[in-house]
Order: C-alpha cells, then structure tokens, then sequence
C-alpha cells in the first residue's frame, strides 16, 4: 500500500484563520460562552471546509477515492473538526476528550481521571520523566498525568485553538512549568530522534491517514528502551466494509468524531509493529466484563449514575437533553448569537454518539485498544 499523502504544515496560515474565528474566545470559560465569540464568517469557512467531505456522501455510495480524499486532508479536516467542536465537548463532556471504563458506582469524572492513571501506570511513568502527549486536546490528560506521575509532558496538537485553551488551563492550576503545548502535525514531528522517555496517545492517533505513519514518527521521537502507550479507536475484526449496516455505523463515527479513515484492529496491531515496536501488551479494554458499560453516558442511562453529580452530563446525552440543545442553539443561530453550523456540527456529534453505542452493542467498534510498545534498545 502507498504511503498516505501528507498536507503541507503552514502554521502562519493557521495562526491567522484561529485569530480570525475564534478572537478572544480561547480566554472564555469555555463552552456557550465561548461559542458566543466566535466570528460567523471564519465559522462558515470552517463548516464548509469540514463538511465538503461528508455532505451527499451516503455510506451506501462511498467508494475507496472518497475515503481516500479524506485522507489526503486529514490535517485540515481534523484541524476544522475541533475548531468546529471544542466548545461543545468542554459543555457536553469536559476536559478529557475520550472514554473510559467504570466501576459499579463511580462518578464519570473519577472513572475518566483512572483511565488516564491506568495508563500511565501501565507505560511506567515516573517522576521527572520527559513525555509526549500526541493529540493533546485542551490538556485534560496532559494535567491528570502531570499531576499523578510528577512527570513533564509536552502535547502536541494541530489546532491553535485548543493550544491556546491548554496553556490556560495549565497557567491556572499552577502546572506550567510542568507542562507546555506544541503545534505541529503528528504524522511530520519537529522533534528531533530519541527526544522522549514515553509517549502516549489517547483516542487521538485514529485522526491519522495511517497508523503506521504516526506510530513511525512516534518510534523515531521516542528514546530507545522507551514506551508507547495508546488508547486506539478501531473497528473489531468484526467489521465487514462491505455490510451497508456496519458501513453506516462507521461513516456516521468518522462524520461526527472528525476522523478521515478508521481501520480495524488487526490492522492497528500490524502497524505499530511495522513502525519497529515490540508490541509488549494489548487488549481490548471494552471487552472486560465490567457491569458499568464505557458507552452508558452516551446513551444518556440514569441507571448506571455514579453520583448525583453527574446528572448534567448524562443528561446533555439523553434524547431530550439533545433535542433541547438543538433547538436552544438553532434559536441562538436564528437571531444572531451563535455562528452558523453550531447546530450542524452538534447534530453529526449526536448521531455519531448514537453509532458508537450501536458499535459497542454489536462488538463492531471500540475506543479503546490498549496497545503498549517499547522502542528496542539496539
């Protein structure tokens, strides 16, 4: 298979459309209030940058050249995605952009911050260890782990936006010594070789045209001896392409999660070991045999509430929770407080959650495939 064909990095470009659409935003509390700053021109390029890729695009009638389109503008599909969703993932979910597992009656902050331990306990993390967050988002994990392992974490990240919101959230709760973000694409690190003691990655690297493109530029930055751990997305040895169910339900993931080309397991495990690891550990997470399933906040289950707490959360999920978002933002768009294609980009969000619970129920996905890697020494 020929190598995915990169984009070229223009960082000035970047740094001048986040200026223009987002402004001041990035210094809001985040969510509606900083939703409500953004520039309604620089959102409609956004909108229609990101969704030229899915509009009139039925899973039925996708064929390898569209996938393969996505693909070659997974740096600027990606980039779009969260200047499109950052603000609804802080109001609907927090922080930590990912899943998690739960215990029977833990709180869904509790469970998301152990997910991030179990990780870096499972990597060896320690004190004063130089690590690379790759696809760090707004710094979620990055603080969890900087605080739990005493650690200095560098996240990479190709959106301004979310830098911007990283470096605040870090300067405020007195970590910035501690921790400090980059921009840049991962599948071209500026790094120089062997410049890392660990690298982790947590639902992020499934934005790749190839994992064998990020998993190698992850084994060139990473000390020799040194681990890789991630959480990967990937469709289940399951998945059958050419199903039209099991297509729908892994279009409806990518439309809504920003991801230009999904592949399944066996092909995740065959790319980090052709990215030079020696695979140590994997293991679908999903599968353990928890009580609490990892997908019940997205199906908006009261049941499974771990605290009183997390009724906001799970109710933003729920049908009604949603279909009062849709409205309360379609009204904002219609009198001219919130930018067009807020409520596009949260209604695609909304049937992506849907497809990833039908996933998981019929075992064709999961968000999170434990794979830990070490560099050789020689």
């Amino acid at each position: 298979m020929a190598p995915a064909k990169l984009e070229q990095e223009d960082k000035a470009r970047d740094a001048a459309f986040n200026k223009a659409m987002h402004k001041d935003s990035s210094e809001a509390r985040g969510g509606f209030s900083a939703m409500l700053k953004k520039d309604k021109v620089a959102q409609k390029a956004a909108v229609d940058e990101y969704f030229k890729h899915w509009d009139n695009k039925a899973a039925k009638d996708e064929t390898p050249e569209i996938r393969e389109a996505r693909k070659e503008e997974y740096a600027t599909l990606t980039r779009h995605y969260y200047n499109l969703g950052t603000d609804l993932y802080e109001y609907g979910w927090g922080q930590s952009f990912h899943f998690c597992r739960f215990s029977y009656g833990e709180p869904f902050y509790q469970a998301i911050a152990r997910h991030e331990h179990y990780l870096a306990a499972k990597i060896g993390i320690k004190d004063g260890d130089k690590v690379l967050d790759v696809g760090c988002g707004v710094g979620g994990p990055a603080r969890e782990i900087a605080k739990f392992t005493g650690a200095h974490i560098t996240g990479l990240n190709n959106n301004d936006y979310q830098i911007e919101r990283a470096t605040r959230y870090a300067a405020k709760e007195g970590l910035s010594k501690q921790l400090a973000f980059v921009k840049g694409d991962f599948m071209q690190m500026e790094f120089p070789e062997n410049s890392f003691d660990a690298v982790y990655a947590i639902e992020a690297t499934v934005h790749a045209p190839s994992l064998e493109g990020v998993y190698s530029q992850i084994f060139r930055v990473l000390k020799p001896g040194g681990v890789f751990g991630v959480y990967e997305w990937l469709m289940t040895d399951n998945y059958d392409n050419d199903n039209p169910h099991h297509r729908e339900i892994r279009l409806g993931i990518e439309v809504g999660d920003g991801i230009a080309n999904m592949v399944k397991i066996s092909e995740g495990i065959a790319a980090i070991k052709a990215a030079g690891f020696e695979l140590e550990l994997h293991e679908d997470l999903a599968k353990r045999p928890d009580l609490t399933p990892w997908y019940w906040p997205l199906a908006g289950d009261f049941s499974k509430m771990g605290s009183i707490w997390d009724f906001p959360t799970i109710f933003r999920m729920t049908k009604l929770g949603r279909g009062m978002a849709h409205k309360f933002v379609g009204l904002l768009e219609m009198v001219g407080l919130a930018p067009g294609g807020t409520q596009k980009t949260a209604d695609s969000m909304a049937v992506a959650a849907d497809c990833l619970v039908a996933g998981a129920k019929e075992d064709l996905f999961t968000p999170m495939y434990l794979m830990i890697a070490r560099k050789p020494k020689a």
